[in-house]
């Protein structure tokens, strides 16, 4: 077992339960999570009959309240991969399929199960969305309509822990979820002045759009074989 310092940037409650997973397997873990999440009021559009839900991040079901979401449990959903598909079961709903990918696995599964139903399809999203999946869908001939429910806000400092510990070059490798994350650990970073010891670490990216927000030279710069946690941890060494 190969014992390292790793800084957990996503959101809470996400970033400590990741933390947890890493420190049961021997790594230490500093969190400092570099989105907060800020609910959006919406509402399920009046007179529209839908085939089904799209959900692309746990948070879109997280910003709602239990209510909101109870007139839609009937429908099928389909979400983007295994954590998603889990948070939708325990807002309430019975009939979830997980696209175990990234937005375009989701369009996928989602042209395979609803194309030709005639009815459009609804899409709890954030505000800030790396893909168009109703664009994508809308090539297939299916209607989707959007609501957002709510919005990430970046964070404009670290903790001083982090700042701390990057400045003392003890951190050996940041995990990254998305390139909004990645984004506001670079701008936290050269807030402090840490710019350079921000890049010091290994970037464990979850994809080549999150690793996009490296330097191409110069940075240690590891990304998941396929968008999930699991695959993400995969990367660090044991």
């Amino acid at each position: 077992m190969i014992a390292v310092l790793l800084l957990v940037t996503r959101p809470h409650p996400d970033a400590d339960a990741t933390a947890a997973l890493l420190r049961a397997q021997g790594h230490e873990t500093l969190v400092a999570p570099l989105l907060e999440r800020e609910p959006v009021a919406w509402q399920i559009p009046a007179g529209r009959r839908f085939a089904g839900v799209l959900v692309t991040s746990a948070n879109t079901l997280r910003a709602t309240a239990p209510s909101q979401l109870t007139p839609l449990h009937q429908l099928p959903v389909v979400a983007v991969g295994r954590h998603t598909a889990e948070a939708a079961r325990a807002a309430g709903f019975a009939e979830v399929e997980s696209a175990d990918g990234d937005a375009e696995a989701l369009a996928r599964c989602a042209t395979a199960r609803f194309r030709g139903r005639g009815q459009p399809l609804l899409y709890l999203a954030g505000e800030n969305r790396a893909r168009d999946v109703p664009a994508m869908l809308a090539q297939e001939g299916i209607t989707v309509d959007t609501a957002i429910t709510y919005r990430m806000r970046p964070a404009t400092t670290l903790p001083a822990p982090v700042k701390e510990a990057l400045a003392a070059g003890r951190i050996d490798g940041v995990l990254h979820y998305s390139r909004r994350s990645a984004e506001a650990y670079r701008a936290c970073a050269a807030a402090a002045g840490l710019d350079a010891q921000a890049l010091v670490p290994v970037q464990y990216c979850l994809s080549d759009a999150v690793a996009a927000v490296f330097p191409a030279t110069g940075t240690r710069v590891v990304v998941a074989g396929w968008p999930d946690e699991e695959s993400l941890l995969a990367l660090i060494p044991r």
